[in-house]
């Protein structure tokens, strides 16, 4: 017989996946994934996707208070020396872009606050894969992080398991962050939602950094 996998979703719920929320914490950090030109520069065989362009403008609103309200801010990109340093990649853009020195390297200027950002350059998909992000957050006395960028399937996901895995609170504001298509967006962000992360919005994420200096007090 056929599995009815339109019941699937109810399944999840009779077995108490994301019968908890994840919650927001005291002091918040906010980690911006891979919005490198390759990713968000339509010249390059990456980038122009519309939902990625979609999450760069909400985070672009989302930094601008984070920043003001002097939260810690991390920017990643994705770059190695050559095709030895790299792994396993099966994307060609990957293979051929992600060089140092190399413009589709570079990160969108649009979310990039040089004299105030932590920048940060790994070589795997998850942020917090051997690279200085986790003492950063430590260092910050961070407890929630907030997770935007791309993609949604991939670095973002993977980011996502590291910051569960290393005992932060997790939240991905699901308008900030994106992927080449609608279907791997929608479906990580419903996966992961139900098991490690709270997935809410940009409004959301602002609203509890402006609330923050009344709940601290």
């Amino acid at each position: 017989m056929a599995q009815d996998w339109s019941r699937a979703g109810e399944d999840y719920e009779a077995r108490t996946y994301g019968a908890r929320q994840v919650g927001f914490g005291e002091r918040p950090g906010v980690l911006v994934i891979d919005f490198q030109r390759a990713n968000t520069d339509a010249q390059f065989a990456l980038g122009g996707a519309p939902l990625i362009e979609r999450a760069i403008r909400n985070t672009v609103r989302v930094l601008e208070v984070a920043r003001r309200c002097r939260l810690p801010v991390a920017a990643c990109y994705t770059s190695y020396k050559s095709e030895e340093d790299m792994p396993h990649w099966k994307i060609q853009a990957v293979r051929d872009t992600f060089r140092h020195g190399h413009p589709a390297t570079e990160i969108d200027k649009r979310v990039l606050d040089p004299d105030y950002d932590v920048v940060i350059c790994k070589t795997g998909p998850s942020m917090m894969f051997q690279t200085a992000a986790v003492p950063f957050l430590i260092r910050q006395c961070v407890d929630t992080v907030i997770l935007t960028g791309c993609n949604t399937s991939g670095c973002i996901r993977a980011t996502a398991i590291d910051s569960f895995q290393h005992g932060f609170r997790t939240i991905v504001p699901e308008d900030c962050v994106g992927d080449i298509g609608e279907g791997p967006h929608r479906d990580n962000l419903r996966d992961i939602g139900r098991r490690y992360v709270d997935v809410v919005t940009a409004n959301d994420v602002i609203k509890y950094f402006e609330e923050l200096p009344r709940k601290n007090a």
